[in-house]
């Protein structure tokens, strides 16, 4: 019997003040059965961090041919594929071949995927990369509700993220680019 994805409904104030942005976002977003709560929490982050009115989230696990996720123009062309995770240098040169913009939400162990892709894409002027910090990443997906209630503040590259615990700090690192 096949697994089935898991659905989590989520409730995010944002408050960009970098980009004037301020929106009250409800929506529902699977989770894969072979996505860790670490990884959702991840997108989830990305979506704070790069939203825009046409963002949505593509099947990435389910389809490799799909971001985590991408915002679309009226005529189906790529505005913006981001993924998350430690891609290869090989997935992130095919993603800016298909998109106007690509960026990238790293999270984990860097040291040695840094070492390994970092240079080899340097040269692909689409593309932005932010890490963000193990700590206050895993103490924000631990135990991830089914109920995600998040208020979002960015502001200078650090993501305030509050929920029923209290508030995480998780300032971005950018590694390439810029948002």
């Amino acid at each position: 019997m096949a697994l089935t994805a898991t659905p989590y409904k989520v409730d995010l104030s944002l408050s960009d003040l970098d980009r004037d942005v301020y929106a009250t976002l409800r929506f529902t977003v699977a989770r894969h059965p072979s996505e860790t709560e670490e990884r959702l929490a991840v997108r989830l982050l990305a979506y704070a961090l790069w939203y825009a009115e046409g963002l949505a989230f593509g099947r990435g696990l389910s389809d490799v041919d799909e971001p985590a996720l991408w915002e679309k123009s009226l005529d189906e062309r790529i505005l913006h594929w981001i993924e998350v995770g430690q891609p290869d240098a090989e997935r992130l040169t095919w993603c800016s071949r298909r998109a106007e913009r690509v960026s990238l939400l790293a999270y984990g162990n860097r040291r040695g995927w840094e070492t390994r892709v970092l240079p080899s894409v340097d040269t692909l002027g689409n593309l932005n990369i932010a890490a963000l910090p193990q700590a206050p990443l895993a103490a924000l997906a631990e135990n991830l509700p089914r109920s995600v209630k998040w208020a979002v503040m960015l502001s200078e590259d650090t993501l305030f993220v509050t929920d029923e615990r209290g508030q995480h700090e998780l300032p971005l690192e950018w590694l390439q680019g810029g948002r």
